[in-house]
């Protein structure tokens, strides 16, 4: 999100020479994006960032995706996929395209390294669990219903509290996240009618500056692979920066939802743009006021744009047949609505408390083999007259 912000000691003027209390000078870093013309921030390092000792291929991580033999609506149940990995091995990609990847994190295990991704931003949307997400640009702590926005490049690993379990929705992106430009002014600030402002986002809440020596891996994802990058000192070694560009959380229950007197269109639920792709909050709302208003949403072709729903919280009113966990797939192309008897169902009704995540992609997306695996096989046919 762009506007200003700075931790820790900075000099007063950039590119000039900033030095420790040994003499020594500080190490400036430009961390930008879009070449020198997009958003940046300037860090100041106790070691050069380039300063690296040895660096080798880690893994390969080529998402296998299946074949569309079918067009149809699809349910994944992903409460049934296994715990076990850390914040960022144990990711279970379920499904993507050029654009975005989707997966669901269970971790059981701590990172003894951290994490780069090279590619694009990412965003954590914490389904459950407390913790902190450890950045270069400082730490920010995390809880139930958190969109963690972590920037491409920034160095970072998640640190569950002990003894609290996590689970995460951990959207991958090939280019930027960033809020809707339709909420913002020419000037990048949240507008009046957006549905949260910038007193809604938590930016890190303190820079924890290590000095400390010793072997630290920083694993970096580039295209398809991981490559360990191996440095004789802790990468969290800033003692300052300042700029527009840095990690930030927004709760889902920040989101002020945007209501009317009849049905609105999902575009009123959406939280962030991507390329190729938005991402959207269902959050608990007072319903429609017309008094002849059908709450239940109409019956929609996704044309140019499959829809993914990731379910939180609640009971989706437009549904049956879903589950906490639940992530559904309705491709670009044919119709889906509310299952049979839910929109009489909603007449008259006042309120829901449903709490979701959307995905709309404009590229179709692509199934994974493990997402097969907790596949729901029966959703097709769940809107037939006979599974009432």
């Amino acid at each position: 999100m762009p506007f200003y912000y700075r931790m820790g000691e900075i000099p007063h003027k950039r590119h000039t020479t900033f030095y420790k209390p040994n003499g020594e000078l500080y190490r400036e870093q430009l961390m930008g994006t879009k070449g020198f013309s997009g958003i940046q921030s300037i860090l100041y390092h106790h070691h050069p960032p380039t300063q690296v000792r040895e660096t080798r291929k880690y893994a390969d991580r080529k998402l296998e995706y299946l074949p569309q033999e079918d067009l149809k609506h699809r349910h994944f149940l992903s409460f049934d996929l296994p715990a076990g990995g850390d914040p960022v091995s144990g990711r279970q990609y379920l499904l993507g395209n050029q654009d975005v990847v989707l997966a669901i994190c269970i971790p059981t295990e701590p990172m003894n390294y951290f994490y780069r991704n090279a590619d694009g931003d990412e965003v954590l949307f914490v389904h459950y669990g407390e913790g902190e997400l450890q950045t270069v640009y400082g730490t920010i702590s995390y809880r139930p219903g958190d969109y963690l926005v972590i920037p491409i490049g920034t160095t970072y690993r998640v640190v569950p509290k002990d003894g609290v379990d996590s689970r995460f929705l951990v959207i991958e992106s090939q280019n930027e996240i960033v809020p809707p430009k339709r909420y913002r002014n020419e000037h990048g600030q949240l507008l009046e009618h957006s549905p949260f402002c910038e007193r809604d986002m938590r930016l890190p809440e303190r820079l924890d500056t290590h000095v400390e020596t010793g072997t630290h891996e920083v694993r970096v994802k580039k295209g398809d692979s991981l490559y360990s990058y191996f440095f004789d000192f802790h990468p969290f070694d800033v003692v300052g920066w300042d700029g527009y560009l840095y990690p930030y959380a927004l709760s889902i229950h920040d989101f002020e939802p945007i209501t009317g007197r009849v049905h609105q269109p999902p575009p009123v639920h959406q939280t962030f743009a991507g390329q190729n792709f938005v991402i959207c909050s269902f959050v608990p709302r007072l319903y429609d006021y017309h008094p002849q208003a059908i709450p239940a949403p109409y019956f929609h072709s996704n044309v140019e744009s499959d829809e993914v729903l990731y379910y939180v919280d609640g009971n989706f009113m437009s549904r049956r047949g879903i589950y906490e966990g639940s992530l559904t797939l309705h491709p670009m192309g044919i119709p889906h609505g509310p299952h049979p008897g839910k929109i009489e169902a909603s007449i008259g009704k006042k309120e829901t408390k449903e709490l979701a995540v959307m995905l709309d992609t404009f590229h179709p997306l692509l199934v994974t083999k493990q997402a097969a695996t907790v596949e729901d096989a029966s959703y097709m046919s769940s809107w037939l007259p006979s599974a009432e």
